[in-house]
């Protein structure tokens, strides 16, 4: 499913990413019953999480925290795990299997793109960006990478990078039917964490496709 490159490996000892395919998904606009899951998990973090500062402390943020500082960047995950558990704002709506995803990443702080499976080209290659690459991201806007951050290829080019996101060539759809999920976990962060992660995702994408299976899903570290 994934090759690693020698020089991802070099520059990241101790990081992991997470990959799951999951079958027979359906994406509309409105789910009634992920709805009320994002009603739930939103009085759950805000019971969890009541200070900054306890959200800081959570392992996983702090990992991500460090990675984004080498660059100079913010966490956005955390911006959007304040904005849901310290500022009492409901979860973003958006189409129903990216809410799916999303909800996941808030509820464990941990970075994950989301693409059509069925786009994606073989061989998909683990690796870290060169200065100035660029790829067409969500939206349609033109992203340029920054050198050494984590990043996936298929056949047709980056797909998706940890500071830049995922592109618009693979991106989830009305029309995806299978769906892949690409965690990114920098040094940090606890594997089981990755796989508890996985879980959520595939929890929330089974409230939307009770249909849905499992397909590929691994931790390569």
């Amino acid at each position: 499913m994934l090759q690693v490159t020698r020089e991802w490996r070099n520059a990241y000892p101790g990081a992991c990413v997470g990959l799951m395919t999951v079958d027979g998904v359906v994406n509309p606009a409105f789910d009634e019953r992920l709805e009320a899951r994002k009603v739930e998990l939103a009085e759950m973090l805000r019971a969890q999480y009541r200070t900054r500062e306890e959200l800081l402390s959570c392992g996983a943020v702090a990992a991500y925290r460090e990675y984004y500082k080498r660059f100079g960047k913010t966490y956005p995950v955390l911006l959007q795990m304040e904005s849901v558990a310290l500022k009492g704002k409901p979860f973003p709506r958006t189409a129903a299997l990216v809410e799916a995803m999303f909800m996941a990443e808030v509820k464990n702080g941990l970075l994950t793109a989301g693409h059509d499976r069925d786009i994606v080209e073989a061989p998909l290659i683990l690796d870290v960006a060169a200065d100035g690459e660029g790829y067409i991201g969500i939206g349609g806007r033109e992203q340029v990478t920054k050198a050494d951050d984590m990043l996936m290829r298929d056949r047709a080019g980056i797909f998706s990078c940890v500071l830049c996101g995922p592109d618009s060539r693979t991106r989830i759809t009305a029309a995806t039917t299978r769906a892949l999920f690409v965690v990114y976990a920098p040094p940090g962060v606890d594997l089981m964490l990755v796989e508890r992660h996985l879980d959520d995702i595939f929890a929330n994408v089974s409230l939307l496709a009770p249909a849905a299976k499992p397909g590929y899903r691994g931790i390569i570290s």
